[in-house]
C-alpha cells in the first residue's frame, strides 16, 4: 500500500518551468525598477530642493567672511572711514576754542556735554589740502580705552559694511604719513583708517601744559 502511494504522489508532482520561473521574477524586477524610477514632477522638486539648499549655502558662507562696519566721511574731497565701533558720537563743530602752544593740527578743544575734547584736523595731520571751516563741518569723537578724540569731517556721509577681504593694501598717491595709518582701501577708492593705531600714536597725543 505504501509503494503504491509513494508511485501515485511521483505522477502528481509538476515539473518546474525554470525558464517560466526566470522570465517572471525578470518582469518583476523591471517592473521594481520602473516604479523606483523618479517621476517628472519629483525631479523638479528635487532639483528646486538643491537650488534652496545652494542658495543657503551661499548666503552661509558670505555671512562667514569677515566684515566691519564703517563711518564714512569727506575729507578735503577725499573719501575716507573709520570703523565705527571706535566713533562715539559725531557733533556739529560749535564755540571751538583754539589752545595756543600746541601744534598745528590741534585746531582746538570743544565741550561735549561737559567733557572737554580735543579736536584734531586730521588734513594738516595727513598734510591733505585745506579748505575753510563751514557750517557742514562735523566733529567725530572717536573712543578708546585710553583717550576721546575729535577729528575734524566736511562731512558725514553715514554708515555701512566693507568686506576686509576686497580691501587693498595701498594706493600709489597714499604716501608717506597717511599710508602709516591705513587699514586698507575700497574698490570705490574709500580710505578706511586704522583708528587703534591713530588712537595709540603718541604724535597725536598732546602732552604740553598750557
Amino acid at each position: 500500500m505504501d509503494k503504491e502511494n509513494k508511485t501515485s504522489q511521483r505522477k502528481d508532482a509538476k515539473v518546474v518551468n525554470w525558464d517560466e520561473l526566470r522570465r517572471r521574477m525578470e518582469k518583476s524586477r523591471a517592473a521594481l525598477e520602473h516604479g523606483l524610477q523618479p517621476t517628472t514632477e519629483e525631479k523638479n522638486k528635487t532639483l528646486k530642493h538643491r537650488a534652496q539648499m545652494l542658495a543657503v549655502e551661499s548666503k552661509d558662507n558670505e555671512a562667514a567672511e569677515e566684515y566691519i562696519e564703517v563711518v564714512e566721511f569727506v575729507l578735503a574731497h577725499e573719501r575716507y572711514a573709520i570703523a565705527s565701533q571706535y566713533v562715539r558720537e559725531v557733533y556739529p563743530l560749535v564755540e571751538l576754542t583754539p589752545i595756543p602752544c600746541t601744534p598745528a593740527f590741534v585746531l582746538g578743544i570743544i565741550n561735549v556735554r561737559g567733557r572737554i575734547l580735543s579736536v584734531i584736523d586730521i588734513k594738516r595731520f595727513f598734510d591733505l589740502p585745506e579748505k575753510g571751516l563751514t557750517d557742514l563741518n562735523k566733529v567725530i569723537i572717536l573712543h578708546s580705552d585710553d583717550m576721546d578724540i575729535g577729528i575734524l569731517a566736511d562731512a558725514v556721509l553715514g554708515t555701512h559694511n566693507v568686506r576686509l577681504s576686497e580691501l587693498q593694501a595701498a594706493l600709489p598717491t597714499l604716501t608717506g604719513i597717511r599710508e602709516q595709518y591705513l587699514k586698507g582701501v575700497t574698490k570705490e577708492r574709500v580710505v578706511v583708517m586704522d583708528a587703534a593705531r591713530l588712537l595709540s600714536d603718541k604724535n597725536i597725543i598732546v602732552h604740553e601744559n598750557v
